[in-house]
């Protein structure tokens, strides 16, 4: 995890293709977002993690609901960024691209409004951060591997996960 820390414990790095580093932290946009599908605006939503985040601290119940700090003016927001001025109830969730339980931030670069379909959707995407986290806690994937991968392309994951 290169970089410095922002206030809301965002890292940088490269590029944002498939497997390589994100720039965690970095909005190269920060308006006419577009939801690609499943997945974010790279440009609106690279990532951002809390570059001093251990394994140690992730893997300890608790952690996420110790850092999330997401208010609603923060949410509203995300929304306008991506121009969704209206939506029902269940069709977006706030969603951090690099989840907490990952060592991801609440920085509003590591936001998006992400769809619940097509599917895979939201609710698939909470299946690969658990995946993730379980493959950072018991040893079998670094956390800067696990952050980098769902930050660039989660539904690559998704697909790869055994027991969908």
């Amino acid at each position: 995890m290169s970089g410095g820390t922002g206030s809301n414990g965002t890292g940088s790095g490269g590029s944002t293709s498939s497997g390589s580093t994100p720039s965690f932290g970095t909005q190269s946009k920060t308006s006419g977002c577009q939801i690609n599908g499943p997945l974010q605006d790279t440009a609106c939503t690279p990532g951002a993690i809390f570059s001093d985040a251990t394994v140690n601290q992730i893997c300890k119940s608790g952690y996420s609901s110790s850092v999330r700090n997401v208010p609603t003016s923060e949410k509203n927001q995300v929304y306008a960024e991506y121009g969704i001025t209206h939506h029902n109830a269940g069709e977006y969730e706030v969603d951090h691209l690099v989840s907490l339980e990952l060592g991801g931030s609440n920085d509003i670069s590591n936001l998006w409004p992400e769809p619940a379909s097509p599917t895979p959707g939201f609710h698939e995407k909470d299946k690969v951060e658990n995946y993730l986290h379980d493959q950072v806690c018991n040893g079998s994937m670094s956390l800067k591997d696990a952050q980098i991968k769902i930050a660039t392309n989660w539904i690559d994951v998704y697909n790869s996960m055994p027991n969908k």
